[in-house]
């Protein structure tokens, strides 16, 4: 599982990659680990979960978000956060997939995952992975995510089992990076379910490993 992820830009350059509007999140760049905020960009309503007035699209928003939701009340550990989302069809996961207002994108410039292999001490090693078409740039790119209306406005990010380099490397899982396109991220922040479950099982995009960033923590 992803357990850490770096975005390395600004509150503003974000909200002009995506179109969203920046409003008072402060963000500077810097790593994102479960249990801390990070920019999320929604298209739902301002200030209260439910549905989008009849028939508009609200502008995207940047809002600071806590990575990691409550779990169901009878989890074995009430009080650890959930991170990431790997079954789709899940009771506690699918009334707010379906309903798009909860969908939202992650921004990022890099992730890591956790390989198959260990270091001389015998701990796992760490790899990480940015898009491979954003390498001379550095640009943004938007992973899918799913919030749920707490006390704490929260995220996870949406998992599936990895490919391409993060398999490679002998990582598991893997987030899903939604293709680089408006009509990917259109399906899935305002798409019925049906359209943006096709985005999820359609998106390949090309993952690269890279050097471990000078600071993660």
């Amino acid at each position: 599982m992803t357990q850490l992820y770096r975005l390395d830009c600004s509150a503003a350059d974000v909200a002009r990659r995506f179109g969203a509007r920046q409003g008072d999140d402060p963000w500077e760049g810097g790593y994102v680990a479960p249990l801390k905020f990070a920019p999320v960009i929604t298209a739902g309503r301002e200030f209260i979960a439910g549905p989008r007035p009849s028939g508009r699209m609200l502008q995207p928003r940047m809002t600071p978000r806590l990575w990691g939701l409550l779990p169901p009340p009878n989890a074995d550990d009430p009080t650890r956060r959930i991170a990431s989302v790997r079954n789709l069809d899940s009771p506690f996961w699918i009334g707010n997939l379906r309903n798009s207002e909860f969908r939202c994108l992650i921004p990022a410039t890099r992730f890591m995952g956790w390989g198959s292999g260990t270091d001389y001490e015998g701990r796992r090693l760490k790899h990480w992975f940015a898009h491979a078409g954003h390498l001379e740039s550095q640009r943004v790119f938007a992973m899918a995510g799913v919030w749920k209306d707490e006390e704490v406005p929260a995220f996870a990010l949406l998992t599936r089992e990895a490919r391409g380099a993060p398999r490679a490397a002998g990582c598991t899982v893997e987030p899903i990076v939604l293709p680089d396109d408006e009509r990917a991220r259109q399906n899935w922040l305002y798409g019925n379910w049906d359209m943006a479950r096709g985005t999820l099982e359609s998106a390949s995009v090309p993952l690269t490993e890279v050097a471990s960033p000078t600071s993660q923590e």
